[in-house]
């Protein structure tokens, strides 16, 4: 039997720290701060200077054994089989039909893979995680006593000192260790200057004094989600539903594309859908950047339809103000709605940004090839 596994986190020690505004509530992101004051110079010191974000309601889970790569290897869509020490990768968890159920980041550093997912969702990966080990010599422990903070900003460079590393990692998913224990990680996203801290849940307070002191301004969650939107990179729950596979939200792709399905591993379960969308079909949705009217009295919420003349065509995703965009949202459109389309997404009117929109509607090599048996 799998032992029962508890979401319920406490609300982060940070937000004790004076100004500090916690998410919405009724959210997991209740548990962080959502700003501290000033949610737009937030955003904009995250691009032009450094800040740092409290994400601590993250789960995070330790996977140890000897066969702990090619274990997950086997059970997951990215090829992480050869990932060596100090190196990362996202990665997917998908059904027999091809859906998504999880998403993670991973990162494997002295003889422990370190995972972290959304906190309402690790359990449920744990528990996954657990009844598939079977005979393998792999041991994922749920790990409540660490936590995620993420370092935004091209001045980042300059807290080594407050970090206690000689140089910031420049390898995108790249990992060091850090001597009062846990590890630095690059990331691409949100911005081209990302780092991510897995750290002791008890050193956060110490870390993040350190770290603000050297100058990182403190920023809340809606500043990084505000830049993750704008990067058109999706977060599982919020923008996607139980339907999503990983072609409309941008997730295919190997380690060196930043993506989280490698299209040429091993069987997994759920790889008979990504191969036959990736060779002989298209997905049904597109995961797109809205622009919305921020003159609208109301707003609409996660999951809302968008609409065309009246007529659901998808689902809205996170929605945030965004310091230049204004309001902006990821939403998952029916893949032969128009880019010029007008649309509204509740009481406001919503417009496709199309350089967010891929320009992927030419045939497949798989039908290609299909058409060509037939003499076409």
């Amino acid at each position: 039997m799998v032992d029962h596994v508890s979401v319920d986190l406490p609300p982060s020690p940070l937000l004790s720290i004076e100004g500090a505004v916690a998410g919405p509530s009724e959210t997991p992101d209740a548990a962080v701060a959502w700003h501290y004051g000033d949610p737009f110079g937030e955003q904009r010191a995250a691009v032009e200077r450094a800040a740092v974000v409290d994400r601590s309601h993250r789960f995070v889970i330790s996977l140890t054994g000897a066969e702990r790569l090619s274990w997950l290897h086997t059970i997951s869509s990215q090829h992480i089989s050869e990932l060596r020490d100090g190196e990362s990768a996202e990665n997917l968890d998908l059904d027999l039909n091809g859906r998504v159920q999880h998403h993670f980041v991973l990162t494997d550093l002295d003889g422990t893979l370190w995972i972290d997912t959304e906190g309402e969702r690790g359990p449920a990966l744990l528990d996954y995680l657990r009844k598939m080990v079977f005979w393998a010599d792999a041991h994922p422990q749920a790990a409540p006593d660490h936590a995620v903070l993420s370092l935004l900003g091209p001045r980042a460079a300059e807290l080594t000192e407050a970090l206690g590393v000689e140089q910031l990692p420049q390898r995108v998913y790249a990992a060091a260790p850090l001597s009062g224990g846990g590890f630095l990680r690059r990331m691409p996203w949100p911005t081209g200057d990302s780092f991510d801290l897995l750290v002791p849940r008890a050193a956060l307070g110490e870390l993040w004094s350190r770290l603000t002191a050297a100058g990182a301004a403190p920023a809340g969650l809606w500043a990084y989600e505000a830049l993750r939107v704008a990067a058109l990179r999706p977060r599982i729950g919020a923008d996607t539903d139980d339907r999503t596979i990983p072609h409309e939200a941008h997730w295919i792709g190997d380690i060196t594309e930043y993506g989280a399905v490698h299209l040429n591993k091993g069987c997994y379960r759920g790889q008979e859908t990504v191969a036959r969308v990736h060779n002989l079909g298209k997905p049904p949705r597109r995961l797109v950047l809205l622009h919305l009217d921020g003159s609208a009295d109301a707003r609409p919420a996660t999951g809302d339809p968008v609409t065309a003349d009246g007529r659901a065509v998808g689902r809205l995703g996170t929605l945030v103000d965004h310091y230049e965009l204004g309001p902006i949202a990821l939403a998952l459109i029916k893949r032969t709605v128009p880019v010029d389309a007008k649309l509204e997404a509740g009481p406001m009117a919503a417009a496709i940004d199309p350089d967010s929109v891929p320009g992927d509607d030419g045939p497949q090599a798989g039908r290609l090839a299909v058409e060509r048996l037939r003499g076409r």
